[in-house]
């Protein structure tokens, strides 16, 4: 196990393209790190910076006190897990498992003890004879993670292990990935982009953007303070609705909301509401008309789409403008809000939305820095 340590760590490709911009992070011995964000934000470059696949521009990446900018792959002691999986189709599973180690001239009772182990913990006994084309995906991936976790690695990393699976596999294991940590404690950086993934499995994690560091923390102090408008958006399904606001005296008007909120100076600023914080209106609350467009039952929960009066906010990305959700023509804003199953609105009903003030976010117009 071993600390992980960027540096001030920039890497540009040819063409001057900026993958990774200032990056500096620290993962702890032993800790579960996850680096999300929307394609191309960097997280997969920086994870390959640290695997030696790529070679940083400046900057240093150090392990366990380490500087390792020069070292090659192979002289790292890390091991990595592929979205592929990246097996070999003509070996069995026992092979696959060992073929690292005997590459590394590790003695045959060595290999024999760790395949063994590591074929138990994953539940691999009963598929070391097979071949890659007769498992499914899920023990295909339990043999990569095998694979890595035979090497006895400094860190593991993990590129988007999982996003070749089914939704009821990646459940499973999500499940069994956060287990096998638990009992190894071995220092692993793991990249998604799915922020799902990102809250139910890191000890923190490390939102990018446009190959910067936008935001680092356990998971729920990332979810209920976000330090921008981008983190606000990202974290959280359904994503925050922003709208743009104005505060003066205490209150912020937003469409034809106004809701108390104290402390915030005068002037434009954008209003974050969570789908889960907004419920019918009871008397006295703050409430904006909500007309109904789409409706999502889940079982557990109803998602329901529609629009408000207001404007949505642009969220600044490094190159681009997205609204987050987009927006229909005309003058009202999408949102979306989470109800419980009981509650079904109808499409093309209109109702009120009531909104806690304490659950509200506030962030600055110009700049997207959260207020509170």
């Amino acid at each position: 196990m071993a600390e992980v340590r960027f540096e001030n760590v920039r890497k540009v490709f040819p063409g001057e393209t900026v993958a990774v911009d200032e990056f500096t992070l620290t993962i702890q011995d032993g800790e579960f790190m996850i680096l999300v964000g929307p394609s191309g934000c960097g997280k997969t470059t920086a994870l390959r910076l640290v695997a030696g696949l790529e070679k940083p521009t400046s900057g240093e990446i150090a392990i366990d006190g380490r500087v390792i900018n020069d070292l090659t792959p192979r002289d790292r002691d890390i091991a990595m897990v592929f979205q592929n999986y990246a097996l070999y189709p003509h070996m069995t599973v026992y092979r696959n498992l060992a073929f690292g180690l005997k590459q590394r001239k590790v003695p045959k009772d060595q290999i024999d003890r760790r395949v063994s182990e590591a074929s138990t913990m994953l539940g691999l006994d009963d598929l070391l004879k097979r071949r890659p084309a007769q498992l499914s995906g899920g023990q295909r991936q339990r043999v990569a993670m095998g694979r890595a976790l035979v090497r006895e690695p400094k860190a593991f990393l993990l590129d988007e292990p999982l996003s070749n699976l089914d939704a009821k596999l990646r459940v499973q294991m999500r499940a069994e990935l956060k287990q096998l940590h638990h009992r190894l404690g071995i220092t692993t950086i793991y990249v998604t982009h799915d922020q799902v993934e990102a809250m139910t499995l890191g000890d923190r994690i490390a939102v990018m953007s446009a190959g910067r560091l936008q935001q680092v923390g356990a998971p729920q102090d990332v979810y209920d303070h976000p330090v921008n408008m981008f983190v606000a958006a990202f974290i959280g399904s359904p994503a925050m609705n922003l709208l743009r606001g104005t505060a003066r005296d205490g209150r912020i008007t937003a469409g034809d909301l106004t809701v108390p909120v104290a402390g915030v100076p005068d002037g434009e600023v954008v209003l974050g509401l969570r789908p889960e914080g907004l419920r019918p209106s009871s008397d006295g609350q703050p409430s904006l008309e909500f007309e109904v467009q789409v409706v999502e039952p889940l079982g557990d929960e109803v998602i329901v789409h529609g629009t408000v009066s207001g404007q949505l906010a642009e969220i600044e990305t490094g190159e681009e403008k997205a609204e987050i959700p987009a927006g229909l023509p005309g003058s009202r804003a999408v949102i979306t809000a989470r109800f419980d199953p009981q509650v079904r609105p109808a499409p093309g009903t209109r109702m009120a939305l009531g909104v806690v003030p304490e659950r509200v976010h506030v962030f600055d117009a110009r700049t997207g820095t959260a207020i509170r």
